[in-house]
């Protein structure tokens, strides 16, 4: 079998590794890739927004099975595009993807169809959305309502921020055409935790749940990112929460999806806050997180191709599924400056001293090859992934391996996973 997967991420290198695991896989190509990814597969320079280059690639190259990573292409409709030049796609359609793609969309139907969630306005003029923040006041989120790479979401405790936040989205256009729509919403309170799904619109099986970390800076503060870590299981989903979750949020919604004509097959993914009021949805995702995918794909014990090939076909319940009980870490390392601005084309030392750490897979995200080194070439550069008995075993492995990994100004948080180990702590106590 011949596969494509589509991104260049962590997210991608993670799926990547798991594919090329397969019996089934001959062939494993990746388009774009990057410098990690090149070890695994065939390396395709066509970006995962051109989608007129990635069918006649699927094309030349006689693609069995084409796996989205990124949520863009999605959006634009390249899941619908290969699906009808003969590809088995695993990867939502132009119509399901809208669930990320538009905040707004996702807002209504969750109002619609009675999936807990925050109050929200949502504005296409800037003048109405300065008013509604002067009256309602804050803590209040500012949303672009498009995509934004994880970042057009932006926390604001007091009045003043969330008139400067909605400055920044619609006037400074700041994340572009993604702002020319805003989402306004209740600050929700709490702890917040991903849960994903495995679904072919009509079953649904739900992955180990994780927990990610947005913000750039320890203690969740400062602006958000893509992701600067994650582990699973997040403690906070307790067994109960988890069947809370299943039968308020995942099922209803993937039933939702289907009466709206426009049928979810792929992975759905919740953000999640999970407070006083029970969990409610801070945004939905229409693919893996990342950061999340790499530690759950440590945790798969089955073959990713099999999960996958089921979905678009409709026979996800034929499937089993697999995870171990360990736990996992991804510690990402960014480059100083992310998310703003960042210099690229650093040397990067140490990787293979850091993955031949015991537990451990080194995920590229953001590096490139020149003059036959590996070299920084995003914000976002490597994800360092552990696996451990525990979460103080997988924590120590991620940082311990990290350390042997260097650049200029490479930056990471230092407080991955401490959330899980207070929680572990308060519930033993």
């Amino acid at each position: 079998m011949n596969i494509l997967v589509v991104g260049g991420g962590g997210r991608e290198h993670a799926l990547v590794w798991k594919l090329a695991q397969s019996p089934k896989a001959e062939r494993v190509f990746c388009a774009p890739g990057n410098a990690g990814i090149a070890a695994q597969a065939e390396c395709l320079p066509v970006g995962a927004e051109d989608l007129d280059g990635l069918v006649a690639l699927a094309k030349d190259k006689r693609i069995d099975l084409a796996v989205v990573g990124p949520e863009a292409p999605l959006t634009l409709g390249l899941a619908d595009r290969l699906a009808d030049a003969g590809v088995v796609v695993s990867g939502a359609s132009a119509a399901a993807a809208r669930i990320e793609g538009s905040k707004a969309f996702a807002k209504d139907l969750m109002k619609k169809y009675g999936i807990p969630t925050g109050d929200y306005r949502v504005f296409d003029t800037l003048e109405p959305a300065r008013d509604f923040i002067q009256k309602t006041g804050g803590p209040l989120v500012v949303k672009a309502d498009g995509l934004a790479a994880g970042k057009g979401v932006l926390l604001c405790q007091t009045t003043e921020e969330a008139l400067a936040a909605l400055d920044q989205v619609m006037k400074a256009k700041a994340f572009g055409a993604a702002g020319e729509r805003v989402v306004i919403e209740e600050f929700l309170q709490g702890e917040e935790a991903s849960f994903l799904v495995f679904t072919d619109g009509k079953n649904i099986r739900p992955l180990p749940t994780s927990q990610d970390h947005k913000a750039i800076f320890d203690g969740d503060q400062g602006p958000n990112t893509g992701g600067m870590g994650a582990y699973s299981p997040a403690p906070v989903v307790t067994p109960a929460l988890h069947d809370e979750i299943m039968g308020r949020i995942m099922r209803p919604t993937v039933q939702a999806m289907a009466a709206e004509g426009c049928p979810y097959q792929g992975v759905l993914y919740a953000g999640l806050m999970i407070g006083p009021k029970g969990p409610r949805v801070l945004e939905f995702n229409a693919r893996f997180g990342d950061p999340e995918c790499q530690p759950l794909i440590l945790r798969l014990e089955s073959d990713l191709v099999d999960i996958l090939e089921a979905i678009p076909q409709g026979r996800l319940d034929q499937v089993d599924i697999v995870w171990n009980d360990l736990t996992s870490l991804c510690l990402v390392l960014a480059s100083a400056g992310y998310p703003g601005a960042y210099e690229k084309g650093l040397p990067i030392e140490g990787l293979e001293a850091a993955a031949q750490q015991e537990g451990v897979v080194v995920f590229h995200a953001g590096t490139a090859k020149k003059d036959g080194r590996i070299v920084t070439n995003g914000g976002r550069v490597l994800g360092v992934t552990a696996l451990g008995r525990d979460v103080v075993q997988a924590r120590e492995r991620a940082y311990g391996a990290a350390e042997r990994i260097r650049w200029t100004g490479k930056y990471a948080r230092t407080d991955i996973g401490l959330k899980a180990l207070a929680r572990i702590k308060e519930m033993a106590s």
